[in-house]
């Protein structure tokens, strides 16, 4: 399946990006502090402090691995990444020693229906084109068994943004309820909206949320 935003992200733009979000942990967390007032690692301690650190859990979209290493970090020994950049994918696995990080996207995951515990995007769905995600939200619906875990822009409806002067590739909506809206099967376990403390920035507000799927 090719998309507008995979193209776009395929793209010169999707390597500036890379490039621009490629720092060491450290900052990365300084940068979730200076952003909410809390680091990406104490989200993610929230949201999954009680789950095994066995679970298999993959990733929609790891970029530059980011995740993958926070998650490695926290004690989970079962993580793969998939990304459409092979630039990101190379700044990926230097990144998350050991962690396999395949080429891939989330409109066609490779792997087979309940292939794992937890999938999970980070700021990927803001970057689906409305009338695509029921495709990328069915894929990741198909290769969980158990959870369904993300943190993307919230709105309590879908608006979309002009990005850095580019259209057609940023939306903020409610996506754990679109989620639970497509499959009836999803019940939500915990949902957070973090605001941003930036003044600046402080109209906006972004949502990390953990569902679970009924067998």
């Amino acid at each position: 399946m090719r998309t507008h935003q995979i193209e776009f992200w395929s793209g010169d733009f999707g390597r500036i990006y890379t490039d621009r979000n490629t720092t060491v942990h450290e900052e990365w967390n300084r940068q979730y502090l200076e952003k909410y007032g809390v680091s990406r690692l104490d989200m993610n301690i929230e949201f999954l402090k009680d789950l095994p650190k066995n679970l298999r859990i993959l990733e929609v979209g790891c970029n530059t691995g980011q995740q993958l290493e926070a998650l490695r970090l926290q004690g989970f020994n079962n993580i793969t990444g998939i990304e459409l950049q092979l630039y990101a994918i190379k700044n990926a696995r230097n990144r998350a020693h050991g962690v396999p990080v395949l080429q891939g996207t989330g409109f066609e995951i490779p792997f087979k229906t309940s292939s794992f515990d937890i999938v999970f995007t980070s700021g990927v769905l803001i970057h689906i084109a409305p009338e695509d995600l029921p495709v990328i939200m069915g894929e990741m619906f198909r290769c969980t068994s158990r959870l369904i875990w993300g943190f993307e822009y919230y709105a309590d409806n879908m608006i979309e943004i002009n990005y850095r002067g580019n259209t057609s590739v940023l939306w903020k909506a409610d996506y754990a309820s679109i989620f639970m809206k497509s499959f009836k099967e999803l019940t939500l376990i915990k949902k957070k909206l973090y605001p941003y403390i930036n003044e600046k920035e402080n109209s906006n507000v972004d949502c990390m949320y953990l569902l679970k799927k009924r067998n």
